[in-house]
C-alpha cells in the first residue's frame, strides 16, 4: 500500500500541560514514513447523554465521529485516574460507539499508549480500554505496549520528550502500529 495512513490521535486528558498530550504530540512528530497522526482535541465534547443524542449529535461529537471514521486507525493516549480510565477518555469512546450499528469505532484498528507520573505508566487504564474496545468491535493492537512511567522525568517544561529510551520505544511502537493498521486498512480509497 502506497497511501499514507491517516491516524486520529486522541489524548484522554483535557489539561493543557498533560503528559499524555505531550506524548501524543511526540507521537505525531515521530510518526514513521507512511503514517500521519492528526490530533483531535476532546475539550468541547460534551458528556454522553442519550437524550442529547436523540436530538442529534452536537457539533463536537459529529467532528469526533468524522475524525475517527475518516481515519485508517486511532491512537488513544490515556492517563490513568484512580487505577482506571479517565471519564474524558471513556466519554469519547461512548460517543464514538453510537449508534451500535455503523459506529465510527466499529472495525477500526486502535492503539493505546499512555503516560503517568506513577510507576505503572497507565497500565490499568489501558487494560480497561482494551475491554471497552472489545465491545465496540475495534481491533486493538495487543503488542507491543507503551507505558510511560515517571512521566514527569521524561518531558521538559515545554512538553518535549527528552528521555531517549522512551523516544526509542515510542518509535518502535509507532512502527508496529503502522503495520497493525495496514492489516485492516482498505487497499485503495
Amino acid at each position: 500500500m502506497s497511501a499514507t495512513l491517516r491516524i486520529a490521535g486522541i489524548a484522554g486528558s483535557l489539561r493543557r500541560a498533560s503528559f499524555n498530550r505531550f506524548l501524543l504530540r511526540a507521537a505525531a512528530e515521530q510518526a514513521p514514513d507512511g503514517m500521519e497522526i492528526a490530533v483531535f482535541d476532546l475539550s468541547d465534547v460534551p458528556l454522553f447523554n442519550q437524550d442529547v443524542e436523540a436530538e442529534g449529535d452536537p457539533g463536537p461529537v459529529e467532528q469526533l465521529k468524522r475524525a475517527i471514521a475518516q481515519s485508517d486507525g486511532v491512537l488513544l493516549v490515556t492517563p490513568e485516574y484512580n487505577h482506571g480510565v479517565p471519564g474524558v477518555t471513556k466519554n469519547a469512546i461512548d460517543w464514538a460507539s453510537r449508534p451500535p450499528s455503523g459506529a465510527a469505532l466499529a472495525r477500526k484498528p486502535v492503539g493505546i499508549i499512555g503516560a503517568s507520573p506513577g510507576i505503572t505508566g497507565s497500565a490499568r487504564g489501558q487494560s480497561q480500554l482494551r475491554q471497552a474496545f472489545e465491545f465496540t468491535n475495534s481491533y486493538c493492537m495487543p503488542q507491543p505496549e507503551l507505558l510511560v512511567f515517571r512521566a514527569h522525568e521524561k518531558f521538559d517544561r515545554e512538553g518535549k520528550l527528552i528521555d531517549e529510551a522512551t523516544a526509542t520505544h515510542l518509535v518502535r511502537y509507532l512502527e508496529a502500529f503502522r503495520d497493525w493498521v495496514r492489516l485492516f486498512a482498505p487497499q485503495s480509497r
